[in-house]
């Protein structure tokens, strides 16, 4: 093993951490700008990333396939017009593979800790220690589980897991299960599981905005025409991309249009549960779009089962045998599951990253996630972020964003080798413009002014996730890096 680890150690031009969309992307695109001296350090013995852990039952995208993939890879083999898991975590399998990114990959290293040092990076993983000039992050905010601290759950005699590490060791079938919590995961494990337990008790703090999932399967035909034809499936792409742009003004400029569309989740609600009691309790009090939006056909019929009960008393305790709700009814359970979705905006990077003076990103960010064009963070030479604050989408494809950030990156790159320059740092005045642009941009959004709390917002209410206007602006912005908005350092 000791000898392992030191071939697994070094210095690299370029280190970047995580295999997801954001890893393998920024390291296909390297390969073709010419730069060969990186690794890509990976905590698990795959890529994929949170498509390769989210393995529960009916895990899908809500995006549609030809859009939640790379522009430089079409896929044309898509088996339906929405992505099931095993297919995207195959697809990002095969991109590693034809690009040739795998030999740069060290599975197996868990990043423990970053430091900004004498003028590179050095960074510290279970197996050994690397040193690198730049150090990229592709660790996205949907990679670390969020669970609730229920009291008394430590006494729980039952099954425990977050969707995210489902156990498919264990047979639900005959069980009795809670779940708990009612977001984008739940809605799709929910139905794939209820036909199997006894009895399916769903804990909802507050309920989700729901419309009719448009999926259908892409027929033998639709996949030689794309196969054949390339562009085909390119004019398909940008059809669904400017449809999904669209969707924009109702967010981010007219709130007003999302009262239009609650229309159509009201209509879906109302015809898939007739129970008006059930109805009300699965009816919300925000703005669609306030909260993430849901789309399903399967959702709202799973839960009217006689096997499904909704409960929307807050949980007081769990006991041994089950949970407890403020109405003082115990729930008898024998497995919990969490759909508590993910630490979006307590990143597990805020601990890891330390740039200059020891300073870590979660003492930088005391005042909220910030960074510039959601990819430089003053205080951190050399570093950028890929998937950072504010880039996050509820309207549209997250590797458009992941691709207009990788450009900006390498541009950076060849901008650092044209220039002679050792070190670039974004200018704090230039992040603080941005960030405040940002969230002027934010203020009347339905995000902010919907009426709701979601995970989009920090714990001082801030929107430091969501890009707050169209894609193709992103884009423009981050085309070119200005090294006017960096300090930097020649060799």
């Amino acid at each position: 093993m000791a000898d392992e680890v030191a071939r697994e150690t070094g210095h690299h031009r370029i280190v970047v951490i995580g295999t997801g969309f954001a890893g393998i992307g920024m390291a296909v695109r390297l390969k073709q700008a010419g730069y060969d001296d990186f690794v890509v350090l990976e905590r698990a013995d795959d890529v994929g990333g949170t498509w390769r852990d989210n393995t529960y039952p009916g895990c899908r995208c809500d995006v549609p396939s030809h859009l939640y993939s790379f522009s430089f890879a079409p896929n044309p083999d898509w088996s339906s017009t929405f992505s099931p898991q095993p297919e995207i975590e195959d697809y990002l399998r095969k991109v590693t593979d034809r690009f040739d990114v795998r030999r740069h990959i060290r599975f197996g290293h868990a990043v423990e800790a970053a430091y900004w040092e004498d003028g590179h990076w050095r960074i510290r993983t279970g197996r050994g220690e690397f040193t690198a000039q730049l150090l990229l992050s592709g660790m996205g905010p949907l990679a670390e589980s969020s669970v609730p601290k229920l009291p008394g759950i430590e006494s729980f005699e039952g099954e425990v897991f977050h969707s995210a590490q489902w156990d498919h060791d264990l047979d639900l079938s005959g069980r009795k299960v809670a779940v708990i919590g009612t977001g984008a995961s739940a809605i799709q494990f929910v139905p794939a599981i209820q036909p199997e337990v006894e009895e399916l008790h769903l804990f909802q703090r507050t309920p989700p905005w729901v419309l009719p999932r448009p999926d259908r399967r892409i027929t033998e035909v639709e996949k030689a025409v794309f196969c054949r034809f390339p562009l085909v499936q390119k004019a398909v792409r940008a059809g669904i991309y400017w449809g999904r742009e669209s969707m924009v003004l109702g967010f981010a400029k007219l709130p007003s249009i999302m009262k239009q569309v609650q229309k159509v989740a009201e209509k879906h609600l109302e015809r898939q549960v007739r129970d008006p009691l059930l109805r009300a309790k699965l009816t919300p009090d925000f703005t669609l779009g306030c909260k993430r939006v849901l789309i399903s056909d399967d959702y709202y019929p799973a839960i009217t089962k006689p096997n499904v009960e909704v409960v929307t008393d807050g949980v007081v305790e769990v006991t041994p045998t089950g949970i407890v709700t403020a109405d003082g009814v115990k729930h008898e359970v024998d497995t919990i599951i969490y759909g508590t979705g993910f630490r979006v905006t307590d990143l597990p990077v805020m601990d890891m990253v330390h740039g200059r003076d020891g300073l870590s990103l979660r003492d930088a960010w005391s005042g909220g996630m910030e960074a510039h064009l959601g990819t430089a963070v003053s205080g951190f030479p050399n570093f950028f972020l890929l998937i950072g604050p504010n880039t996050g989408l509820g309207h549209s494809s997250m590797v458009f964003m992941i691709e207009s950030q990788i450009a900006y990156i390498l541009d950076a790159l060849k901008t650092m080798d044209s220039e002679g320059l050792q070190r670039v740092e974004v200018r704090p005045e230039v992040q603080r413009a941005f960030v405040d642009g940002v969230r002027s941009s934010m203020r009347n959004t339905v995000w902010t002014r919907g009426g709701c709390t979601s995970w989009y917002l920090d714990s001082e209410g801030r929107n430091t996730t969501l890009w707050p206007s169209f894609t193709f602006r992103f884009r423009r912005l981050t085309r070119h890096f200005d090294p006017a908005e960096y300090q930097t350092l020649a060799m």
